[in-house]
């Protein structure tokens, strides 16, 4: 009996072989695509333009976002219970994204305004979605943080506007 079923297997398996090899297709010779590989230039070397430094370290004193905040003025002298409010907000809203002196999850906020308008940091603060999809520098600094983009905390005009008062003493 157990010779049958050994033979019985022996000729299934040489049959389904045979059923599944020896097919061969015939390619047609009425259809061919010809390609030729194009040439492209290299542009010539230039001067290295502002995308050489990161957007991080990048100064644009010009550019105010995109957002509710076209214009802030700022007072020669730093309100300090403004700041102090700030540094409060900063504090429970953005630390556990930025750390005030490096770099961490999101840039270090030292010296921003020494890169950054008022009201660039403000719309970043408040609308930062908006920032992310249309201000070219906000998109940048997306991709130079590793597309982290920046979380709408849901802060007031007047709460971001004291963290900007905070950020000036960390200049």
């Amino acid at each position: 009996m157990m010779k049958i079923v050994i033979k019985s297997a022996a000729i299934i398996f040489s049959l389904l072989l045979t059923a599944c090899g020896g097919k061969e297709e015939k390619k047609k010779d009425d259809f061919n695509i010809n390609r030729e590989k194009t040439k492209t230039e290299k542009p010539a070397e230039t001067a290295p333009t502002t995308s050489a430094i990161p957007a991080s370290k990048r100064v644009d004193l010009e550019n105010k976002g995109v957002g509710p905040v076209t214009s802030v003025t700022l007072a020669p002298d730093i309100d300090q219970a403004l700041a102090k409010k700030g540094e409060e907000v900063y504090t429970q809203m953005c630390l556990a994204c930025h750390k005030t002196d490096k770099k961490f999850i999101g840039p270090a906020p030292t010296g921003i305004l020494k890169r950054r308008s008022p009201e660039w940091v403000m719309n970043m603060i408040l609308n930062p979605e908006v920032m992310i999809k249309e201000d070219p520098l906000a998109k940048e600094l997306m991709a130079e943080f590793n597309g982290a983009p920046m979380a709408n905390q849901g802060l007031t005009e007047d709460q971001a506007r004291s963290v900007l008062e905070f950020f000036r003493t960390l200049e």
